[in-house]
């Protein structure tokens, strides 16, 4: 990873897109605070720096679901709220705190059916999903963090997944995930992007303002298409199908986001002085 930055408020939902080796997992797993080794720069969490504190209200839900397959759905938020919710909380209480998360997540119809595995007959694709972010949701988060939580469903399915996410963002949670392709209605739910191509960033910012960022800078799509394959497009190279000289055209799209994000710190300098005088 190379000159990421950027910022999310709570309220809102950012999604990293990019193709397979763009660093996306590895940025998420940095910001999670389990990434091992050498990382230079600064994370900071409401200004404040990784800490055991902050970890307990941090959720990460991994791309691949771990969960008890004979289990059924209640025994396993419950199990995990016993586990995992502090000794203030009564026994009763934890248990009345999965109910309502299982309530929140659309999980009453198969709270008593199994989890279920490759040899066991159990819950869809998209309520193990469903489970495994409920498990993180016990502990109430204020930044959740999500590993391609749509990889392997349909679209349909998928779409229920970030509609639920959606709505947490909307009750004040921070939500941050890594989303390999989406569907345009997925794609108009987030609230910024933050585009990777072999870890360098392309574009961070408003969702809504990326396809004129790039229209501007001479990128637009020639045909009506899903803005989020247009820059799947552009991080692999590929422009309006055609294949480009992807190291100059690469170095083209970063001079372009560095001189941006150069006017803007100089443009806050100046401001930051202004007010100061």
């Amino acid at each position: 990873m190379k000159g990421v930055t950027g910022k999310v408020l709570p309220g809102e939902m950012l999604a990293m897109l990019g193709p397979s080796g763009s660093s996306k997992t590895t940025l998420l797993t940095a910001l999670g605070g389990k990434l091992g080794g050498l990382l230079d720069g600064n994370i900071t969490y409401n200004g404040k720096s990784f800490s055991n504190s902050m970890k307990r209200n941090m959720g990460f839900v991994t791309q691949d679901d771990v969960l008890y397959p004979h289990l059924t759905v209640a025994e396993t938020l419950v199990f995990t709220a016993l586990l995992r919710l502090e000794n203030t909380f009564t026994k009763e209480e934890k248990i009345m705190h999965a109910e309502s998360v299982i309530t929140q997540l659309g999980l009453t119809k198969c709270k008593n059916s199994i989890i279920g595995g490759p040899f066991l007959r159990g819950l869809s694709g998209g309520e193990r999903k469903r489970v495994s972010i409920g498990q993180e949701m016990l502990i109430n988060p204020s930044l959740l963090l999500l590993d391609e939580p749509t990889s392997g469903l349909d679209s349909t399915t998928a779409q229920r997944i970030v509609s639920t996410l959606w709505e947490l963002a909307k009750g004040g949670r921070t939500i941050v995930m890594t989303i390999h392709q989406p569907s345009s209605r997925l794609f108009y739910l987030f609230d910024k992007v933050l585009l990777l191509s072999e870890g360098n960033p392309l574009y961070f910012g408003e969702r809504s303002q990326v396809m004129d960022y790039f229209s501007s800078i001479g990128y637009a799509p020639a045909v009506p298409m899903n803005p989020a394959d247009f820059l799947l497009d552009l991080a692999n190279g590929m422009f309006n199908h055609t294949n480009l000289y992807f190291n100059l055209y690469l170095k083209k799209l970063l001079e372009v986001y560095y001189i941006q994000e150069f006017y803007i710190f100089t443009l806050l300098v100046v401001i930051l002085c202004f007010y100061t005088s």
